[in-house]
Order: C-alpha cells, then structure tokens, then sequence
C-alpha cells in the first residue's frame, strides 16, 4: 500500500458520541474528496483499546456515509507481527474487491455452467433476557463466476425471534439483481444453504421460505433451477478416527453418509476443517429439495471446495461461506440495532417512553439499509 492521502489524529472520547463521530467521518470524507478528486475506498481506524463505539462507527460509516472502514487495535499493530498484520491484509483486501483465495481447478458438478449463485441466509435473536429487540436477518449471495468468492449482502430487521426469514424473496431478488448488473446476465442455477434451522422447522422453510423465493422471482419471469440446504452446528455428534491422530480429530474432508444419518432422507456430516485445539464439531447438511439433481459425492465434494474460498482464513472453515458470511452480517445488523437504540439523543428517547414505540422505530428498514457504495462490497469480513 502505499502512504495514506492523510493522517487524522482523535481521540478515544468522540467514539462515545454518534453525532460527534458522525460529523468526524463526514469530514475525513469531504477532505479526501478533496485531496484525491475521487471516492474515498478505505479508512483505517486504529484504536487503543476495544471500545462500544465501535457500533457507532460501524453503523455511520456503512450506512450513512458509505466508507469502508478496517479497525485494529494500536498495541498488536505495532508489534508489527506477521501473522497479525497478514491477517489484517487478507480483511482489508476483501474489503477493497480484491481476491484472497482462488480454487485451481473449477467447482465440481456446475464446473462447466455458465453462471450458478451461491446465497447463504441466517437470523440473528436477541438474548433470552430480551423481550423487545427485533431478530436479524441476513442474506448473502456470490455476485462472481466462476471463482465464486465475491458476496453481496443485504440485512434487516424482523419480529422479535421469528425464525422464518420474511422478505427472503426480496432479499434475494435483489441480490440476484445485482448478480445480472455485473455479470450482464441472471444465474440459471441458485444453490440456497440456510442456517440456524432445527428438524421442526424444515416445513417452514420449505412451505414459507422456498415458496417466497420462487414467487419473487416468478414475479420477474424469472425461473432458476434451486437446491436448498440446511446447515447445522447445533447437534451433539462428534466424529473421532480408528487410528488416534496427533490431535485425536479427524482429517479435513472427513465424510459420514451412513449408519448416524436419516435412514432415507439426503444428510450427511461433513468436517472440513482441521482441529487443532478441542474436539472437531462437523456440520450437519441436510438437503431440503434439490431441483439439480446433485449426486451425494458431488454435494459433498462442491460444500468441501466452497471451504477454501473464505476470504479471511487461508485454511479451509468449518462452515460453507455463505452461511458463515452470512453470520456475520447478521451479527452486523445486530450491531446496527444496538447503535440507533443507543445512540438517540436524550430528548428523542425521553419523548418515546412507551416500549413498543421503541420497539416500531427498531423494526424501520432506513437504519439498515446499506449506503449504495457499499450494496456490492463485501465490507462484513
């Protein structure tokens, strides 16, 4: 990289304040326009210490004033490690539109298609103590083939801990719509991976979700051929080898498709990373409907492959990208909740005192609708 347009010294306190911090981003950002004549692509915010501002500064920056911005903290920066500082390189170039990492060869089954969509869906609850916040949800989908490891995103908010995703179909209608803006041409295959689901809700998913879809883009004319698959970390299954290993856990890309699945329905666990610490937790894939017609051995081969492509590990991840990107703009939605809850002024939340007031103006789409500069970036990682 090379030198910074400018340097801006603050201090820790303006963090604190959502007006001030505003007023702050706004500025660094007119400054660089000026300086450079273009759009400012990346603000590094160095920090001496962990800070609650940092939702503030999360939710102004991708909302309002749509900067890129990468934090760290100014103790481990400059130690100046190399671990430290290569995993910082592989966020901010993901951040930026760059490419971490590549497969070699193409993806197995849709290696020859011409355009096929991944989209990762997840939903953030608030905590058992919680009765009012809204739960989270999060969509993500590739917007590149066939590298495949570009994601969009789009979030919002939803009734207080309801599983079912309630604008899914539009949420991936927009995706799918920017897919078309930077490829010139819609995907004919979409493969959905949906998380946080358990055994009693796969009706809904199936009956609510998948028909939401399909009517949204039914809608437009439009009719890709879908797989959707469920993902589960939550269960009690752990797989060991015969042999005890140097860790005791099972190699990545480990498979089980028999004997502790469903006896005939399409399920299978699959470890795909290495346990280096603890006992390896495999994911539970189940699919729900398969409109591809994908071999178990092509499905299993195609979620191990995906593994390698997360942009901020070169090793392959325990979960399959789209969902794991998928969690993590939840959680950043949550994030933005907490900072329009907390950041009111004391005049605006005094003069709604009533909870479900409170409750309405959480539930407005404007506080997480992402600034237009951000909509195809992958400013999550």
């Amino acid at each position: 990289m090379e030198e910074p347009l400018f340097y801006q010294p603050t201090s820790m306190r303006k963090f604190s304040n959502v007006d001030v911090l505003r007023e702050q981003l706004e500025t660094v950002n007119e400054r660089a326009h000026k300086s450079c004549g273009g759009q400012l692509q990346f603000l590094l915010c160095v920090m001496s210490r962990k800070d609650p501002g940092y939702k503030y500064l999360k939710w102004i920056s991708e909302t309002k004033v749509g900067i890129v911005t990468q934090c760290c903290l100014s103790t481990p920066a400059n130690e100046g490690k190399d671990q430290y500082l290569a995993n910082l390189g592989l966020k901010i170039n993901a951040k930026l539109g760059g490419s971490n990492a590549e497969l070699s060869g193409r993806l197995p089954y849709f290696g020859n298609e011409n355009r096929v969509m991944f989209i990762g869906a997840d939903v953030n609850h608030p905590g058992a103590q919680n009765k009012t916040s809204p739960s989270i949800a999060a969509v993500v989908g590739t917007i590149n083939w066939p590298a495949a490891n570009r994601y969009a995103a789009r979030v919002r908010p939803q009734y207080h801990r309801k599983e079912q995703i309630l604008n899914f179909g539009d949420m991936c209608l927009e995706l799918v719509e920017c897919y078309s803006r930077l490829n010139k041409a819609k995907p004919e295959k979409i493969v959905i991976f949906r998380d946080g689901v358990s055994e009693g809700q796969f009706d809904m998913v199936l009956n609510e979700e998948l028909t939401d879809i399909m009517k949204a883009f039914k809608s437009i004319n439009y009719t890709p051929t879908i797989t959707l698959i469920v993902a589960q970390k939550r269960h009690q299954t752990r797989l060991f080898p015969g042999d005890e290993g140097s860790t005791g856990n099972v190699s990545p890309g480990t498979v089980v498709d028999t004997t502790i699945v469903h006896p005939f329905e399409y399920d299978f666990y699959l470890c795909s990373h290495y346990g280096s610490l603890g006992t390896s937790k495999p994911t539970h894939y189940y699919v729900l409907w398969d409109e591809h017609g994908l071999s178990s051995d092509d499905l299993q081969r195609l979620i191990y492959n995906l593994c390698f492509t997360f942009a901020r590990c070169t090793k392959p991840v325990s979960l399959v990208p789209p969902v794991y990107y998928a969690d993590l703009v939840a959680y950043r939605g949550r994030l933005y909740h907490e900072a329009v809850m907390e950041g009111q002024s004391p005049s605006s939340s005094s003069s709604r005192t009533s909870s479900s007031l409170s409750t309405a103006a959480s539930l407005e789409e404007r506080f997480f609708t992402l600034h237009a500069d951000l909509e195809n970036i992958m400013f999550f990682v």
